[in-house]
């Protein structure tokens, strides 16, 4: 549908010439010209969102001239203006813990199409997938020269079945690509290869078109890309499957927080402080379902791997994205990691001809702004269970002595000998200290950083702490092509940190056991053991189930803390070690300066590294190229997988939809309180015997070394649905002092949240789950919704919701609702004896505020109003259709 407001489509869509060749793209400033309005002051963030609704229109989608004059409405309005949009991006990005389960989807979709009388080939991504392995590789061996190839060694072993179903999925699909095991992190691939800021592609008549790089990942830190200007976020995998056949994502336009940063980093700093920082002010701000731009002179210093990390930690601030206009780092970096010179040329071009560059007069208009001088910042960590909960390393240690007191309430002093070995386990110890994840290891500084800090011990004679489990995981190979060019493995080698592996490892849970005797140390004397990465993520019970207080910090302190092995110990006035004649030796004796790390950087991370690594990123090795599969259309489910199983989503699925029906006399499968994350509720890592999943496998004769991690097995929809609420540190408080996956069955007894619920729906009896804040904080899991649907619960009522579960519930069609004019469950005094009812759900609208009545078992009601999430008219035909998924398979079936 071409545009007609005094103009035509010719007027909007223009050519521009780079070099040699003719792109066509779709002009801002001439839409603006053409009278739809004012879009000069929009920020670069909302530019790229306002160009695809001016394509999209163009190619006659169901988006309307209206849709395109909101976004002037939206600076008009001072940065507001909540209009439902239907926005496409251009491509989808992939790892193989959510992957794995999307491919599932797609394979259940072809069955599910050819029982609706459709066609397999129908169920195919229309717009481009990697699928990047990276979640899969555990931490079992450490600290010496084989680390790298047995962990490589056993990750194969655990996970052929996997590795076979995704081949398959790669022979099956068009437009689906895997990047094998052991090549890196899919957000570093992403930044260091993938993304190329400004996408191309060939339209209908053979023509060139150039159009920002955008995309939705199945994993929360896709936004690292928005460092490199790509518009990336998290979606649930649900949401991305519904995106790769042609949904479109369903959005309102949202606000766009400016954040202005000043300054430059000081001496003795890193980017990790920075954006640790960043995190915590963004947290108290508040930007929740909002885009975050950075802007301000401060970028003017700041290199773009560490623009990287702050749009990495989007989740963690809980944004949507933090973006990073175009401007001369960008260009400097696609240069510095291979992208070909006229690609470069491209984006420099369509960034100053579309309004998108980042020069000295861009000032935009935005919803709220805040700022932060980069020469304030200090050395910092962050813990003991959230991003937010910033520390300046200066009070680390009696941050840790209160934490002890206030909220483990163990003593400090209690030890514990260890079997065999020379010293006691206190709490405090750091038993894990890991560099990891993507956030951190695709900064160069950070990690030349950390090989100086190892290389000035290692030369002082220091080394790691004996009860301390170190591991080097970078993101790409790349990194291990610098450290071993600058000279630095060596003596990371030297001090523990041996690579293990290129994937998520420790920063997912994969930190692989401990030594047993530290264990079960640990465990005798009740200890709190801690650890030390340079990740993401630091929720409870995620990192290892030894270990209850988890920091997060730079790649650099991640060394220093191995050395000093406690938490207990200053580092920034107390020796973190002695050198073989008994000197002390200081953190400031063995930390490098900035002009140090800057030119080893400089020297070693080179445009040709990147090149060659990345020559045949989708090749991979022997191991990879040796996993046989088929060509069949559609996947014949082995009866016998513990790993791969047909889900029942679309199994006996009529033509038509149902209708919402209203919730009658439903019980309470769980009270839950605040920042209950998606690790709470879909944990991602290991699981013991006597939970349900463990009794799962072991009924199928699967010994305990087999049973991997929730997050391998999560295409096995028995596993996760007995994994769901089952995380080790929830805490269900319809239960006095228990912990883990526990509630009260039919009988008011306390038994699993699983068999509750088999027994509850026996019964017919529908579910409904209680939260506090930030219910579903934390990683785009699509499992924390499918388990929760799977398990039969229809609602979930909670204080506020983060973006992507809610999302990921409606795709489910799980309603979410929240609470008003004051109420909580606190306040309501729930027992979870309760029964509960909701109506108006036979005609709802979006955002609409319906009653809910709670009848307590003495006959005693009350009747409370609560605001249902549905937040626009498309996610109202989600839920009618039992989920996203169900909605387009149905459309697939009815265009055949």
């Amino acid at each position: 549908m071409p545009i007609k407001v005094g103009t035509d489509t010719a007027q909007v869509r223009k050519d521009l010439t780079v070099g040699s060749k003719t792109y066509s793209y779709y002009s801002i400033p001439a839409a603006q010209a053409a009278g739809l309005g004012d879009f000069s002051k929009l920020p670069a963030a909302l530019k790229v969102v306002l160009e695809n609704m001016l394509r999209f229109e163009d190619a006659g989608f169901t988006i309307s001239v209206d849709d395109i004059r909101a976004f002037a409405d939206w600076g008009a309005n001072g940065g507001k203006n909540p209009r439902e949009i239907a926005y496409r991006p251009a491509r989808v990005l992939m790892q193989d813990f959510t992957g794995v389960p999307a491919v599932v989807d797609l394979a259940a979709m072809r069955d599910g199409i050819k029982a609706l009388g459709g066609d397999a080939q129908q169920i195919n991504p229309l717009n481009p997938v990697d699928l990047v392995i990276d979640h899969s590789v555990m931490i079992d061996e450490f600290g010496n020269p084989r680390a790298f190839q047995m962990n490589v060694d056993r990750e194969y072993e655990r996970n052929l079945e996997r590795y076979t179903f995704l081949k398959w999925g790669q022979s099956a699909f068009n437009n689906f690509r895997v990047v094998p095991p052991g090549t890196g992190i899919c957000h570093q691939v992403n930044l260091e290869y993938l993304a190329q800021t400004v996408w191309t592609d060939t339209d209908q008549e053979g023509r060139d078109v150039a159009y920002p790089d955008t995309l939705v990942g199945t994993d929360s830190h896709t936004t690292m890309v928005n460092g490199a200007a790509v518009l990336g976020w998290g979606v649930g995998g649900i949401e991305a499957e519904a995106a790769m056949l042609g949904q479109p994502i369903s959005m309102l336009i949202p606000e766009v927080v400016g954040f202005k940063l000043t300054g430059e980093m000081v001496e003795g700093t890193t980017g990790t402080d920075l954006v640790l920082k960043v995190v915590e002010m963004l947290r108290a701000k508040g930007v929740v379902g909002k885009f975050v731009e950075f802007y301000g002179e401060g970028l003017d210093h700041l290199p773009l791997a560490q623009r990287a990390t702050i749009a990495n930690m989007a989740p963690e601030y809980g944004a949507t994205c933090g973006f990073f206009p175009v401007d001369d780092e960008t260009l400097r970096y696609l240069r510095q990691t291979g992208r070909d010179e006229d690609r470069i040329a491209l984006v420099e071009a369509y960034a100053k001809e579309n309004g998108f560059w980042r020069g000295a007069e861009y000032a935009p208009i935005y919803t709220d702004t805040l700022e932060l001088d980069m020469g304030s910042i200090v050395p910092a960590i962050s813990g003991p269970k959230r991003p937010q909960d910033y520390l300046p390393l200066t009070n680390a240690k009696d941050a840790f002595a209160k934490e002890m007191a206030e909220t483990f309430k163990r003593p400090m002093d209690k030890a514990v000998a260890v079997a065999g070995e020379d010293y006691a386990m206190t709490s405090g110890k750091v038993v894990i200290a890991s560099i990891t994840s993507c956030t951190n290891t695709s900064n160069p500084y950070v990690m030349v950083g950390a090989g100086l800090v190892a290389k000035k011990a290692h030369e002082l004679g220091l080394n790691r702490k004996p009860w301390v489990k170190t591991s080097l995981a970078p993101g790409s190979q790349v990194v291990s092509e610098y450290l071993e060019a600058a000279g630095l493995q060596e003596h990371l080698d030297a001090v523990g940190f041996n690579l293990v592996g290129y994937g998520c490892t420790t920063c997912i849970g994969n930190s692989g056991p401990l030594q047993p005797e530290i264990s079960n140390a640990i465990s005798e004397g009740d200890l709190v053991a801690t650890a030390v990465l340079s990740g993401n993520r630091n929720f409870e019970g995620r990192i290892s189930p030894d270990v209850r207080a988890n920091y997060l910090a730079s790649p650099p302190l991640v060394v220093a803390y191995a050395l000093a092995g406690d938490m207990n110990i200053d580092l920034t006035s107390e020796p973190i070690g002695q050198t073989p004649e008994g000197k002390d030796v200081f953190l400031k004796d063995i930390w490098p300066t900035n002009k140090e790390i800057a030119d080893l950087v400089h020297a070693t991370v080179t445009r040709e590294a990147f090149q060659t690594k990345y020559a045949d990123v989708f090749k991979g090795d022997e191991k990879w190229r040796a996993v046989e599969t088929t060509e069949a259309e559609t996947y014949d489910w082995p009866a016998t997988s513990t790993y791969i199983q047909n889900p029942p989503y679309f199994q006996g699925m009529g033509m038509e939809p149902g209708t919402i029906s209203n919730i009658e006399g439903a019980r309470i499968l769980a009270v839950l309180g605040d920042m209950i994350t998606t690790d709470h509720i879909s944990p991602a890592g290991a699981f013991k015997a006597e939970t349900p999943a463990g009794k799962y496998l072991v009924d199928r004769q699967v010994p305990q070394r087999e049973f991997n991690s929730y997050g391998s097995r999560r295409g096995n929809h028995e596993i996760m649905m007995r994994g769901t609420f089952a995380n080790i540190r929830i805490k269900n408080e319809m239960l006095d002092g228990v912990e883990g996956g526990f509630t009260k069955g039919p009988d008011g007894q306390e038994t699993t949240i699983f068999d509750a619920s088999m027994a509850y729906q026996a019964a017919g009896i529908p579910l409904v789950i209680f939260g506090g804040e930030q219910y579903g904080a934390g990683s785009s899991r699509d499992w924390a919704a499918k388990g929760t649907n799977l398990l039969g619960v229809k609602a979930v009522i909670a204080e506020s919701f983060e973006r992507i579960h809610r999302s990921n519930l409606v795709g489910m069609g799980v309603i979410p609702f929240e609470f008003t004019g004051g109420d909580t469950r606190k306040s309501l005094g729930l027992t979870g004896d309760e029964t509960v009812s909701i109506s108006g759900l036979d005609t709802i609208q979006p955002l609409q505020e319906v009653p809910c009545t709670i009848t307590a078992p003495d006959g005693t009601a009350r009747e409370i109003t609560l605001k249902c999430r549905i937040d626009t008219a498309v996610e109202i035909e989600y839920v009618e259709n039992g989920g996203v998924l169900h909605y387009v398979l149905r459309n697939l079936a009815k265009a055949s």
